[in-house]
């Protein structure tokens, strides 16, 4: 295998990971403000109820530490498009990131 092939293996290994990441943190801020808000105004959610929002809902959450992750969370899905972009990969090969 070639270090080209090498190098783009390791940058899609890279995007695989900061994927997971970002997830978790979309994840987390959810459950946080969940935790938070949610209970501080008496919103309760029953058991198979749903709930749809924006993404921007974090930016304007009343916890700093919510703010601070979305933050965080917008740099890495920045830097992932720019990784992508950059590296001209086929669709197959970022599929994870759908």
């Amino acid at each position: 295998m070639s270090n080209k092939k090498r190098y783009k293996k390791q940058i899609l290994k890279s995007l695989k990971n900061l994927a997971f990441s970002e997830h978790h943190l979309l994840e987390t801020m959810t459950n946080l403000m969940l935790l938070k808000e949610a209970k501080k105004n008496n919103i309760e959610f029953k058991k198979g109820d749903t709930f749809s929002f924006e993404d921007n809902i974090f930016d304007y959450s009343e916890d700093k530490n919510v703010r601070k992750i979305a933050k965080l969370r917008k740099k890495m899905l920045k830097t992932m498009n720019k990784l992508v972009e950059k590296n001209n990969f086929k669709d197959k090969q970022i599929d994870f990131l759908a």
